[in-house]
């Protein structure tokens, strides 16, 4: 997938996501990547969520910033290393994910596939 086509899905459904990462060859797979971690309470994806705020090449890897959808969430801890654990195996390198909390999370920040899949649409 092109950095065109990336672009133009992301656009498509509504997403926006920060960071450098659509400058990358393999923007497609990083974005099919993130795309297979599920929110174990919520049965989309955690990029369709819009739960990825930033996703940055960085020399030794990769940089993400997410969120989560609330505060309290009861898998906040385990979230990170779900979405790293997403590139093992892959020639990415090292991927450091932080949760952040600004901006916080809410609904408009979901694709238009998560909010027809929730029944928002």
């Amino acid at each position: 997938m092109s950095d065109n086509d990336v672009k133009a899905s992301l656009d498509e459904v509504g997403l926006t996501v920060d960071g450098n990462f659509m400058e990358d060859h393999q923007a497609g797979e990083i974005v099919s990547r993130l795309r297979s971690v599920f929110d174990p309470e919520i049965p989309v994806n955690v990029f369709d969520l819009g739960l990825i705020y930033r996703v940055d090449r960085v020399a030794d890897g990769l940089s993400i910033d997410m969120t989560l959808t609330a505060p309290g969430c009861p898998v906040a801890e385990e979230m990170p290393g779900m979405v790293a654990d997403a590139f093992q195996g892959s020639d990415f390198g090292n991927v450091a994910v932080e949760i952040v909390w600004d901006p916080p999370w809410n609904q408009e920040r979901m694709s238009e596939i998560a909010r027809l899949e929730l029944g928002f649409l």
